[in-house]
């Protein structure tokens, strides 16, 4: 029993398991809003496992086709692919899986959920490519995590919508920001390699500034997405503290000490997600 529970820890660490916290809150926030209320306990069900399926799935795919360049990347190399820990074919098995829990939970969901599922799947393929040719890999990350509120709204209304467009594009230019930061730890490691990221491409000072850029953006479509859907004073409360939020991520980042790096990317983005996604749903409770 030890054993088994020592393989599925491998995954969970595999997959930064822990991350899921990021995107999650973003479907359950579009849920609510489609929803105009709380979903069906039906609905919640369906959409977490659809999410944690894809994410799931995204992560261990990125990390096959990643094998190579984590093995030759310092602060990767201890990954459990390029140790050997979990071997390549059993991470792909695990892809599979996680992928198939997710069409079965679209299924479950509606037939426009399971029909527009492979271009999900399709997109999330795609960004473990990018950045062997585009330092706009960020985006495209961010274009795939905004499956999480496009899904969550269509799994409740059975329909696409433009009205779920702001917060969905809120979600790409939130996550290109702080990728971009997450990105700065490997810059000089991408210049040897081949790679392209924002900050191979501009350099560390410019990088900050677009990051900031990019979550003042975001920070304007959630803006914008409480107006469009006349969201109330919790939600506004919301967007106050998540201003904050943003303001703090900042101040913990500068050109000249890059040390605080992993709590400007974990900590401040994980609260930022949950606090667009409580206070929404007090808005909705009160």
């Amino acid at each position: 029993m030890s054993a088994v529970l020592q393989k599925v820890s491998l995954y969970l660490k595999m997959i930064k398991f822990s991350h899921s916290i990021f995107a999650l809150p973003f479907a359950f926030t579009a849920a609510l809003i489609a929803a105009s209320g709380i979903p069906s306990l039906s609905q919640v069900l369906w959409i977490t496992v659809a999410m944690i399926g894809a994410r799931s799935g995204a992560m261990g795919l990125n990390r096959i086709i990643d094998r190579e360049i984590d093995k030759d990347n310092p602060r990767t190399s201890g990954r459990e692919i390029p140790k050997g820990l979990i071997k390549v074919s059993e991470a792909v098995g695990f892809v599979v899986l996680s992928f198939g829990c997710m069409l079965f939970a679209a299924f479950m969901l509606n037939p426009l959920c399971l029909m527009l599922s492979p271009i999900a799947i399709g997109v999330l393929f795609l960004y473990s490519f990018t950045k062997r040719f585009t330092w706009a890999a960020h985006f495209v990350l961010g274009l795939a995590i905004s499956a999480a509120p496009l899904g969550a709204w269509v799994a409740i209304r059975g329909t696409f919508d433009l009205a779920v467009l702001p917060l969905a594009a809120a979600v790409i230019f939130w996550l290109a920001g702080f990728d971009v930061l997450y990105a700065l730890q490997d810059r000089e490691f991408d210049t040897r390699h081949g790679l392209f990221s924002i900050p191979q491409k501009f350099g560390i000072g410019k990088s900050l500034f677009l990051a900031r850029t990019f979550h003042a953006v975001a920070y304007g479509l959630l803006v914008l997405n409480g107006a469009l859907f006349r969201l109330g004073i919790p939600y506004w409360a919301g967007m106050i503290i998540i201003a904050g939020l943003f303001l703090y991520e900042h101040s913990l980042v500068d050109k000249n000490d890059l040390s605080r790096l992993d709590m400007a990317f974990f900590n401040m983005n994980g609260y930022i997600s949950m606090t667009v996604f409580l206070f929404t749903l007090a808005d909705f409770l009160i």
